[in-house]
């Protein structure tokens, strides 16, 4: 499937989160191909959002975030790695975690990563998926738009359906916890985490942050 292009990662990180759900990720590597359907993310705003990595500057571990817009920014936490994808114009230091994805593909490949067989926790939480799909530090600062190892493609069989979207406060931050920068599919099984203090998302409509 065709990558999304790099316009589409070049704007604000609360569009983009948005619009990634309902997207496919799509790992391929020397083991085969697995992907999934994106169905939670988080937008983190650079220097606006103290739980940004990139709030304080730009330093070692984070400087893939202020790279150009459509790239991987992998990093560790708790002894697991996490997915985002680099948002905004070069030097800004803004993204956005994919926090879940509902299997489609490779789902056999996922359970082996995982020594797990409940499809529905494959994915469900970003340390999780990272491991399924064999995301590691290797692929930080990865061209998602290049189309081979690791990218985002929009989903063929989604014919233009609108998908309804909920809002809520992101999971494990305690800086800015207030602000509702979390997006998932209303109703999916593959959501992690509990859906807390949330709010429908009418279609077209900005987050109030």
């Amino acid at each position: 499937m065709t990558p999304l292009a790099r316009d589409f990662y070049s704007r604000d990180p609360i569009t983009v989160a948005r619009e990634l759900l309902g997207r496919i990720l799509i790992r391929q590597c020397d083991e085969g191909l697995a992907s999934g359907r994106i169905v939670e993310a988080e937008a983190y705003l650079s220097s606006r959002d103290p739980a940004c990595h990139a709030y304080r500057g730009r330093n070692r571990k984070n400087a893939t975030m202020f790279g150009p817009p459509g790239h991987a920014y992998v990093y560790m936490i708790h002894a697991r790695w996490c997915l985002n994808a680099v948002t905004e114009a070069a030097d800004l230091g803004s993204a956005v975690l994919i926090r879940a994805v509902e299997p489609l593909a490779g789902i056999e490949l996922m359970q082996e990563r995982r020594r797990r067989t409940d499809v529905r926790d494959l994915a469900r939480g970003p340390a999780r998926l990272c491991q399924a799909l064999a995301v590691t530090k290797a692929l930080d600062g990865h061209d998602l738009t290049s189309g081979r190892e690791l990218w985002i493609a929009a989903d063929p069989a989604q014919n233009g359906e609108v998908l309804e979207i909920v809002r809520s406060r992101r999971i494990g931050v305690t800086s800015a916890a207030s602000r509702l920068l979390r997006f998932f599919v209303a109703g999916s099984r593959f959501v992690s985490g509990r859906a807390g203090r949330s709010r429908p998302l009418p279609a077209g409509r900005a987050a109030v942050v």
